[in-house]
């Protein structure tokens, strides 16, 4: 899927959080996530001296949809990621979600779409069904 000017927007959202937000090993990733009604919500992650209590940026903005707007629905979302001190690429860039990002955003929307690089590395859409094939579901098959 193509790109539209309001996922140019939702990009420029992302980059505007994480530039004004960056920490060096703290805060490094920016999203932003368009809801089904319209409305904007920006994040960056939450990083911790545990590894594990990390908190991605799409996780905690999903977490502002819920809690200001209840289940929204996601159009669509996107993560960017700012370069290091040291990388001499100082383009803030689109980055796919990881793992668990994917599982999240598929268990509240199974209809959203996600900004991701291609593969020439320009920008494009696809359904998060994509990025989660045979995804795993607590449903009893019998």
């Amino acid at each position: 899927m193509s790109i539209t000017d309001a996922d140019r927007e939702l990009i420029a959202s992302a980059i505007d959080a994480i530039t004004k937000r960056y920490r060096n090993d703290w805060q490094e990733v920016g999203a932003a996530l368009l809801t089904r009604s319209g409305q904007r919500f920006v994040a960056v992650n939450l990083d911790a001296y545990l590894g594990r209590m990390a908190v991605c940026a799409e996780a905690v903005a999903l977490g502002q949809v819920i809690t200001q707007l209840g289940e929204a629905g996601i159009d669509t979302i996107v993560a960017v990621r700012h370069p290091k001190p040291h990388e001499t690429d100082r383009e803030v860039r689109v980055v796919s979600p990881c793992g668990a990002c994917r599982e999240l955003i598929w268990d509240y929307d199974r209809g959203a779409r996600v900004l991701v690089p291609g593969p020439d590395g320009a920008v494009e859409a696809v359904a998060i069904s994509e990025l989660l094939p045979n995804k795993y579901s607590r449903e009893r098959v019998l």
